[in-house]
């Protein structure tokens, strides 16, 4: 994982250290915010980091077919049921199994995945026989579990029983530093052994970067670079026609002839300034809102000099 931020560091200090446990283990956030790759780091950190990790995107999975894909079936138990069918958990014993989009099971996906939890008992599909697997489970979703619950999409036992180590990745557009460092590294990475593709950033390119939202955050920002990169190809550094971002805010005034990190710093100031106005200067709605701790902003706030917020 590539990042900078404070708030960031943070995260992954923490899922470090839920990493040596086997409880489970719910990640939540947008889209493209980086859950699975949080996932491996999660799996490379713990005891199991020797035996299989296992991927499963439960929303590409039909519901018809989920509980057989999990838990495996036996031959006859369904029409197409030709054989035997060892599921995902048999296959993952020992292991780490990272179920991504949770929250698109069934409910009787869900009971299964409940007991499971518990005892690490289940059967396959059409079969009587329990069968006993080791694993360790590590769940995500970009949806609000709570809500689910309520609305009885989603079994509230079970997203206590996930929840027992939760991690919240929060949007890209919170994670300011993380921008400047993934763009550098993802245009550096795309630029390698490449002819005529730029290297850099102009200083208009990277205020343009941290001003978007970013709502299809990381895996957006990756795609926005590498796209760039090919329509800038023959320049030194991508400028703002390449980056061609869709309602970018036009408020780029004042970093022409400015460094990076004199344009970072200018546009910093004015973020930090806006927030602070948004919440009539209350320092702990602001950093609430920019997702960093007070005592973050009240050092910030004092490195770029900010004395007024009005």
């Amino acid at each position: 994982m590539v990042w900078k931020s404070e708030i960031t560091g943070r995260i992954l200090e923490e899922a470090d250290k839920i990493a040596v446990s086997n409880l489970p283990v719910l990640i939540t956030g947008e889209s493209g915010t980086g859950k699975e790759l949080l996932a491996k780091r999660l799996y490379r950190r713990s005891k199991r980091r020797n035996n299989q990790f296992i991927s499963v995107n439960c929303a590409a999975i039909p519901d018809q077919l989920i509980e057989s894909e999990l838990f495996g079936h036996v031959k006859g138990s369904f029409t197409d049921a030709i054989r035997d069918k060892i599921g995902y958990f048999e296959r993952a014993d020992l292991g780490t199994l990272f179920l991504d989009e949770v929250s698109e099971l069934t409910l009787s996906a869900q009971g299964k995945l409940l007991r499971i939890l518990q005892d690490g008992r289940f059967q396959r599909v059409g079969d009587e026989i329990e069968l006993v697997s080791d694993v360790r489970v590590i769940a995500a979703t970009n949806q609000e579990l709570g809500t689910y619950v309520r609305t009885g999409k989603f079994r509230q036992d079970l997203y206590y029983r996930l929840a027992v180590l939760p991690i919240a990745l929060p949007p890209l557009r919170e994670r300011l530093d993380d921008i400047v460092i993934l763009a550098e590294h993802f245009l550096s990475r795309y630029s390698a052994n490449k002819i005529d593709v730029p290297s850099r950033l102009s200083a208009e390119a990277m205020s343009a970067l941290l001003s978007y939202r970013w709502p299809g955050n990381i895996r957006e920002l990756q795609n926005s670079l590498e796209r760039a990169a090919i329509m800038g190809k023959g320049k030194k550094e991508i400028t703002l026609s390449e980056l061609a971002l869709p309602n970018r805010r036009s408020d780029a005034v004042g970093y022409a002839g400015r460094s990076l990190k004199s344009a970072m710093r200018l546009f910093k100031k004015s973020f930090v300034r806006e927030v602070l106005k948004e919440h009539d200067g209350n320092r702990t709605l602001a950093a609430n809102a920019m997702g960093i701790q007070r005592t973050y902003l009240s050092r910030m706030i004092k490195e770029l000099d900010i004395d007024k917020w009005r």
